[in-house]
């Protein structure tokens, strides 16, 4: 991320990144499907916070697009994506900077990524200049302030994982990209799917968990 150290994996625990794209894959489907964007056949797309690949390994599986790029500053995850995506036009790297990247892309996304970057602004900026005009960026959060989980949520990423978070307002999101240059808008992720039961997971009741897929996790969709 933006201003931020490579680590070797996203979790403590490194078994935990192995199991990360399971838990997502129903919310990654379900974002695919909100998209208005049907035929990606001629669009370069970039995955920022790629972990291990599985987010680009489903969208090109459901809507095929040209070419994909996966950025991670997780060493271990990366080389991970590379082995798993070897047969699709799918690159990866680690890092966290996207400045060199001028106007390559058609469309973008992040999931659970932006709010451990420290300086929004650059990411901002930057995600904006990689994209092509007219393209589309989307990102994902439910950790924002209003999101009443988090002041629990800020220890358990401190104690599980091998990142640093930042406090920042659904508001303050929007503020930094539409100052980017972005056309800001956004709805709740509303997902419409059964949700696991996970004990001990980030989630102390089960009516949490059912709310942070539908009121609380934001999608933005952001136009260059």
């Amino acid at each position: 991320m933006t201003g931020t150290p490579t680590i070797p994996t996203w979790y403590k625990d490194p078994t935990a990144d192995e199991a990360m794209a399971d838990g997502h894959t129903a919310i990654w489907r379900h974002m695919i499907g909100l998209m208005p964007e049907i035929d990606l056949s001629g669009r370069d797309v970039l995955d920022y916070g790629c972990n291990q690949g599985g987010f680009l390994r489903l969208l090109y599986a459901v809507r095929p697009f040209r070419r994909g790029l996966g950025i991670d500053i997780a060493e271990a995850s990366v080389a991970r994506a590379e082995a798993l995506s070897s047969t699709m036009p799918l690159h990866f790297r680690v890092g966290s900077g996207i400045a060199g990247l001028q106007a390559q892309f058609d469309l973008a996304f992040s999931h659970e990524v932006i709010y451990l970057l420290p300086d929004i602004a650059t990411h901002a900026r930057e995600m904006f200049a990689a994209l092509r005009p007219g393209s589309v960026y989307y990102a994902v959060t439910g950790c924002h302030t209003g999101n009443a989980l988090w002041p629990q949520w800020r220890e358990l990423v401190a104690e599980r994982t091998n990142t640093v978070v930042q406090d920042r307002s659904v508001t303050e999101y929007a503020t930094a990209f539409a100052a980017a240059g972005f056309a800001v808008s956004g709805r709740k992720l509303g997902f419409d799917g059964f949700v696991p039961f996970k004990p001990g997971g980030w989630m102390p009741r089960f009516e949490d968990a059912l709310d942070y897929v539908t009121p609380t996790k934001v999608l933005f969709r952001l136009v260059r």
